[in-house]
């Protein structure tokens, strides 16, 4: 598992977060409605932490794999169901997605910032400095 790889998949957790919070936002009225929300990060931390440092060889493609599986888990919507806000049944808190998006925007930021350092890395290996 390399760095871009994880980046990438945090990128689409982050992109998807985005359009489920949009999403909640415009059904803000909707009667009956139920807000969603993107789970990644407790999903990734977990993974990594069930993960061991020890990795096998395989000398063989039937060898079984030993260590460090290469797939990076992805993210998943969850409806929240156990609470409501309005008499509609609606449970979306406007001000709760607002605060969602912005942090969201900014994680979305750094992650592009921290892609484009790995590019810029891998190219200067690549090319040698100029």
């Amino acid at each position: 598992m390399t760095n871009i790889n994880l980046l990438q998949k945090a990128l689409d957790a982050s992109s998807l977060r985005q359009q489920v919070i949009s999403n909640n936002i415009s059904n803000a009225e909707t009667p009956g409605y139920k807000a969603k929300q993107v789970v990644f990060e407790d999903i990734l931390k977990k993974h990594l932490t069930n993960q061991t440092n020890f990795e096998g060889n395989r000398s063989n493609a039937r060898h079984l794999v030993i260590g460090r599986p290469s797939i990076i888990p992805s993210p998943s919507v969850v409806e929240n169901t156990n609470t409501v806000m309005q008499n509609s049944g609606n449970n979306v808190d406007i001000d709760e997605e607002m605060t969602r998006m912005g942090k969201n925007s900014l994680w979305y930021y750094k992650l592009t910032e921290q892609i484009n350092s790995e590019i810029q890395q891998l190219s200067i290996a690549i090319k040698g400095r100029s």
